[in-house]
């Protein structure tokens, strides 16, 4: 390395390492609650953010939250890292904008966890002509009609469907690469993700080809 490229790297690093300092010093000295989006949690890959799982093994992690939406044939439609450790249900919205940009149409079918619950998202939903909407209540009292609509067959074969996305991340994971980006930079995560995905669809398109071709001789 060039000794004006070791100059700017050292630089740099000594500007995060004073920043380090310095959230220190507001939170253990001064007891400010230092925002999320102010700290730094690595001088390596200071973009890295912090995520609340609420999980009892792993309460916290260190990385990027991505969102996912797949298809019903299992292909991953829409995909992105996101900032910081935004809240689920902001993402209805723009997810079914991107689908209809995409296709053309709204899905027949809107499918997640409870953490994408609002009463708002529900009607966006309905009101975008959304057929089955499969968003579980979180919290608060369920009226007896929202009782019997998340015990009627469409709301529980749309939950099937979102948990095959579960099985899709882990395959992302363990078979994709996804587990751990080996790049450095926000930049190179995001084309980390996104290859594998790509790899992912790549796969699923694969297998759909091969199930097709076996239909078509028997």
């Amino acid at each position: 390395m060039a000794i004006p490229e070791l100059r700017k790297e050292i630089e740099h690093y000594c500007k995060l390492g004073d920043r380090v300092i310095d959230q220190a010093r507001r939170r253990v000295l001064e007891g400010e609650q230092v925002p999320n989006a102010e700290k730094i949690y690595s001088i390596f890959e200071a973009h890295t953010d912090l995520i609340k799982r609420g999980k009892v093994q792993t309460p916290l992690e260190f990385g990027h939250k991505v969102f996912l939406a797949e298809s019903v044939q299992g292909l991953i439609t829409q995909y992105e890292v996101l900032e910081g450790n935004p809240n689920d249900e902001q993402h209805v919205e723009p997810s079914l904008k991107c689908h209809k940009k995409m296709f053309g149409h709204v899905p027949e079918l809107y499918s997640t966890d409870r953490g994408f619950f609002s009463e708002k998202n529900v009607k966006l939903c309905e009101r975008k002509s959304v057929k089955v909407v499969c968003i579980p209540q979180c919290g608060g009292q369920k009226t007896d009609e929202r009782k019997a609509y998340e015990k009627s067959p469409d709301f529980k074969k749309g939950q099937r469907f979102r948990a095959g996305i579960e099985g899709t991340i882990s395959v992302l994971f363990r078979g994709r690469g996804m587990k751990r980006c080996r790049d450095e930079g926000r930049k190179r995560f995001e084309l980390w993700v996104g290859a594998a995905v790509l790899a992912n669809n790549l796969m699923r398109i694969a297998a759909l080809r091969k199930k097709r071709s076996r239909q078509s001789s028997a």
